[in-house]
Formats: structure tokens, sequence, C-alpha cells
């Protein structure tokens, strides 16, 4: 075992699943591309709605605010787009190099933060869609009621299966039949 984190050392086995940690490694970034492939998925279609927007014939009587929230949008989703492809460029970068452990900690980061961006750009095209169709009051608190979703779905769900699965002896990222640790964090203090 390392002795700064008690996790298992470089080549050394994990007990549960016996593999090392670059197996570990290779598992765990397959898992964060096969999450990617359903947040990119919904990216795409996003981003693709928006472009089209700009090409209709309603475009051109957007208000100053309407246009403002389509512009910020738009480049939210390009920016959580790019945050979901950047693993895959980190890793053809530094392939080779046996740098998976490190290239899976800034992936399951970049994806984080795309997950963080996404909430606001699926707010914000809430939020110009209602506000075109219905009005502003009706757009604000669409937009409002998407990011409070978003964030239970997404941040406090997590937290409370995870706090369950602790009161249930499972522990802290671990599998209840193996008590192997799936997560890709890194183990230990934070």
């Amino acid at each position: 075992m390392s002795e700064n984190n008690g996790s298992p050392s470089r080549n050394e086995p994990s007990e549960a699943r016996d593999e090392t940690t670059f197996e570990r490694a290779d598992r765990n970034f397959a898992e964060i591309l096969q999450e990617l492939r359903v947040t990119q998925a919904g990216v795409q279609i996003l981003f693709a709605f928006l472009l089209t927007l700009a090409f209709t014939e309603r475009f051109p009587s957007l208000d100053t605010v309407q246009r403002t929230t389509y512009v910020t949008t738009l480049l939210l989703a390009v920016l959580s787009a790019a945050l979901f492809t950047a693993p895959a460029a980190v890793h053809r970068s530094l392939f080779g190099q046996h740098s998976k452990p490190r290239i899976v900690r800034v992936s399951s980061r970049l994806a984080g933060i795309g997950m963080a961006v996404l909430v606001f750009a699926l707010a914000g095209s809430v939020l110009l869609v209602v506000d075109v169709a219905v009005g502003r009051t009706g757009g604000i608190i669409a937009s409002a009621g998407t990011l409070l979703m978003c964030a239970g779905l997404w941040g406090l769900l997590p937290v409370l299966v995870r706090g369950a699965g602790e009161r249930q002896g499972e522990g802290r990222g671990t599998t209840p039949d193996t008590g192997a640790s799936d997560d890709v964090r890194p183990s230990g203090p934070r």
C-alpha cells in the first residue's frame, strides 16, 4: 500500500479486483469515456439546435436580452463540448507515456467541469425558448427549474446515494459485493 493515501502503489494489485494501478486506470478511463459518450450526444444535439436558431425567420425579431441569452448559451454549449472532448485529446497527447492514472484524474475533472457548464447551457436554452414562446417571466421560472432539477439529479442525488451506501456498510466509493473502489478520484484526503 502507498504510505501517503492508502491506495495500492504503482504496480501493487488492488485487493478486491486483483488489478494493478494501471489496470484500474484503464478500466476507469473506459468508464469515463462511456459516460462522455452519453453527455457528448446531448451537447451535440443542443449545439446543433442553437446553431440552427440563428437562421430561422423569427431570429431577427429577438430583443437584446434574448440575443444575449442566445450567444451566451451557444458559447456555453461550445465550452461544454470542448470540455467533454478534452479527455480524448489529453489521452492522445500522453499516449504511451505510462500516464494513465494522471489522465484519468484530469479527465474526471474535465468531465465534472463540463457537466457544470452544461447545466448553464441547458438552463440558458430553456430560458431562451420559453421566453420566446411564453414570455420572460415564464422563461426565468423554467430556467430556474432546469437549474434546480439538474442540481438535484446531478449533484444532490449522488450525495444521497453515496450516503445510503455508507449507511449500509458499503464504504465510500466501493461496490457492495467486493468492497473494491470504483471511484476515479484519488483516495485519501481532499
